[in-house]
């Protein structure tokens, strides 16, 4: 049983497996009521999930692939209560994530939004303070997995210096480690989050980490609304004690946060960080890959 997909990918995975698709939430429930024993693998999403009464309902479950990263709104504890295998496509979207985080901190940074209003209400430079470069500047990466990653490497073409938070150091990479995210924060000029939702991550951008940042400071997030403290990050863009914010994901997506537009130094896209036909096009085939590797009893990727 599969969620929404392009005609495109859904032929793809028709080429391979007998697919049931249920985008509606009517069809969804009816598939899960009335053709239950027929499912052993769900394809859905982070946004829709998959619960554990749903779990319940599909005696003979065995996969639950999540297309994109994370696995929100998928009942992993009720899944592994069953043994029923979950994975995630993390590391299929990577490389435009990244690319993306790195579009917002030159767009916040040199003020590209603004300067095109501006420019088009008959601006010019002379008008305006000096606006401030991106490269040589100290970039903070909240989250070193495989976007992380793609992040650091978009930085070493810009000298910038690399350090990194996570659960624990890794290996191989070639960046200061901080144990402490607030005394990351304090040695960056840029923080970029890269960082999955979920309680161990619930605001971990809080107040005092966003004032360690600095009013000479800028916050990008890539990762997960949630890891943000939307009231704090609104409160220090006003006041100015950070220079500004780039954010593809909020909290309570998509409906827009009711203080962000009084804050005339962020950037807002609406969680498109993902969204390429590339990136799209690896997570179905990760997909394919790793269900034909589960049902012939090979080991899989991405497993939650």
């Amino acid at each position: 049983m599969v969620t929404k997909n392009s005609d495109m990918h859904l032929q793809w995975m028709q080429e391979h497996f007998d697919v049931t698709i249920a985008v509606e939430p009517e069809r969804r429930a009816s598939a899960i009521r009335d053709e239950g024993s027929r499912f052993r693998c769900v394809l859905t999403n982070s946004s829709e999930g998959f619960t554990a009464d749903e779990i319940s309902a599909l005696p003979n479950l065995e996969l639950i692939c999540v297309q994109g990263i994370g696995c929100d709104n998928v009942d992993v504890v009720a899944a592994h209560r069953r043994g029923v295998v979950v994975t995630n496509g993390a590391g299929s979207n990577a490389v435009t994530v990244a690319d993306h985080a790195f579009a917002l901190l030159f767009a916040i940074l040199r003020r590209i939004p603004m300067l095109d209003v501006f420019a088009r209400q008959g601006g010019w430079r002379s008008q305006i303070s000096p606006l401030p470069s991106i490269s040589g500047r100290r970039l903070g990466i909240c989250g070193m997995g495989a976007v992380g990653q793609c992040i650091a490497r978009r930085a070493v073409a810009f000298d910038m210096p690399v350090g990194y938070f996570s659960r624990s150091p890794k290996q191989g990479i070639a960046a200061q480690y901080f144990p402490d995210i607030r005394e990351l924060a304090g040695w960056a000029d840029a923080l970029a989050i890269a960082l999955p939702g979920g309680a161990s991550t619930y605001h971990l951008i809080n107040l005092d980490v966003l004032r360690a940042l600095g009013s000479d400071g800028y916050l990008v997030n890539v990762g997960r609304g949630s890891v943000v403290d939307s009231e704090a990050l609104a409160a220090t863009l006003t006041s100015g004690e950070i220079a500004g914010a780039g954010l593809d994901v909020y909290e309570g997506e998509p409906q827009f946060p009711s203080f962000f537009p009084l804050c005339p130094n962020l950037i807002v896209t609406p969680h498109v960080g993902g969204w390429s036909q590339s990136a799209l096009d690896n997570s179905v085939r990760r997909f394919i890959d790793n269900a034909q590797r589960h049902f012939a009893g090979l080991p899989l990727n991405g497993v939650i």
